[in-house]
């Protein structure tokens, strides 16, 4: 069982940045896995934001490509997302998801974007 745990939310004005973490347990091999951020905004579907393969190459959606980046440090079993220009629509619950054999998931960390 792969535990993941993901900090860094919070309020912030619109055009502001915030740097979400995700932490994985440590009885996994870390760089093996592909990790995905996910969000989920009140009444809505959860939507995929980014992912960064074990190889290390990124994918974004057209909703938030350049704005956001996505990136891991296998040595700490972390993955970051750094989001900048954020919009009051960035309004959700974020997730953190592991992919290997299996897909694993965060508890979430909530970001506010408002003025």
């Amino acid at each position: 069982q792969v535990q993941l745990v993901e900090s860094g939310g919070g309020l912030v004005q619109p055009g502001g940045s915030l740097r979400l973490s995700c932490t994985a347990s440590r009885s996994i091999t870390f760089s093996t896995y592909m990790m995905d951020w996910y969000r989920q905004a009140p009444g809505k579907q959860r939507e995929w934001v980014a992912r960064i393969t074990s190889g290390g190459n990124t994918i974004y959606p057209d909703s938030v490509k350049g704005r956001f980046t996505i990136s891991r440090d296998n040595a700490k079993n972390t993955v970051y997302l750094q989001m900048n220009s954020l919009k009051p629509e960035d309004t959700a619950v974020y997730y953190c998801s592991a992919v290997y054999t299996s897909r694993y998931w965060g508890q979430g960390t909530q970001v506010t974007v408002s003025s």
